[in-house]
């Protein structure tokens, strides 16, 4: 039995951020739970504006950003003690967000009324609002703070901005329900889920135009259940994990060739995904089960289930200590 727990202790340990902390917003709760990466398990809990959803850092850990949407603002909040720091204007129904690499502009999807709010979130001040689709919902922005893109999910389209004249530039359309975008560390390719259409489609960003559409299929699993909703892409280029909803499932893929290379069991109605910064490990938030599954990326296997609270939507990671 000993030799048992210690072989299990060394598998959880395996592949372990040192000193990361991970923030899970609970969407139901109006709540942000703090999972400590090392001891897998909830160590705090903090109260947030109504719905929370989409959750960063800023770039020196210092303010954690939250939209609450049904608050119509996104937060920011002291991360060691949970204090609310300001509440930053941010339009109707704030789902999700991007910060520019710049540390101040916060590039906001604003799902109610179909546009992208711009704030300078030193000044707490609106430098624009873009119109864009229906239902704008992913927003992501360049490694090198050139361009924005919000994706529609009613017009199924992925609008681009620049990010220097905060106007739109372009519109590339994409599968049913694009929910969720993220460029590859290169900058060169974005990658967009589309939850009705189940497919990820690569674009590359010199052309704006689609590269690829990558479609799933799992055995046993209906295909109207395989909704790709949140992506993360590793640095290195080699691969991407793809959040398929009530699949209850993980996509692996190859980044550089585009096949599925395998899924993994996760909680029920997995939204998002987080990686810790050296990449050892993926948490993925599951909505329905009202829990977090920790990942062993090297082995692509499931160490454990984290309960936090109802319906976890979002999550970031900030290593311990980032800045006390």
């Amino acid at each position: 039995m000993r030799r048992r727990a210690a072989g299990l202790l060394a598998l959880l340990r395996a592949g372990a951020a040192p000193g990361a902390e991970v923030f899970v917003t609970n969407e139901r709760d109006n709540t942000v739970s703090v999972i400590d990466s090392e001891r897998l398990e909830v160590v705090r809990t903090f109260a947030v504006g109504r719905r929370p959803r989409g959750v960063a850092f800023s770039r020196d850990g210092r303010r954690l950003f939250v939209c609450a949407s049904d608050s119509d603002a996104v937060q920011v909040i002291d991360p060691e003690t949970g204090r609310l720091l300001d509440n930053l204007p941010s339009g109707q129904d704030p789902e999700q967000f991007a910060l520019h690499p710049d540390g101040r502009r916060l590039f906001i999807a604003n799902e109610e009324n179909a546009t992208t709010t711009v704030v300078d979130a030193a000044e707490r001040r609106v430098l624009a609002q873009i119109d864009v689709g229906i239902e704008p919902e992913g927003m992501a922005v360049s490694p090198d703070g050139t361009l924005a893109v919000t994706t529609s999910e009613t017009t199924n389209m992925v609008h681009w901005i620049d990010a220097a004249t905060l106007r739109v530039v372009d519109a590339t359309p994409v599968g049913q329900r694009p929910r969720y975008a993220a460029f590859t560390a290169d900058g060169a390719t974005l990658w967009v889920s589309s939850e009705v259409g189940g497919t990820v489609a690569v674009i590359d960003v010199g052309t704006r135009r689609v590269r690829r559409t990558i479609g799933f299929e799992i055995r046993g699993v209906a295909p109207d259940r395989i909704q790709p909703v949140g992506i993360r892409l590793t640095r290195d280029g080699r691969l991407a994990f793809v959040a398929l909803g009530p699949a209850d499932r993980v996509a692996v893929v190859d980044a550089a060739t585009f096949e599925v290379l395998g899924f993994i069991l996760v909680g029920r109605r997995v939204w998002h995904l987080a990686l810790t910064q050296d990449e050892g490990r993926l948490f993925t938030t599951n909505g329905v089960s009202g829990d977090v599954t920790v990942i062993d990326v090297a082995t692509r296997r499931a160490l454990r289930s984290v309960k936090v609270g109802r319906y976890p939507w979002g999550a970031a990671v900030r290593p311990t200590g980032a800045a006390p």
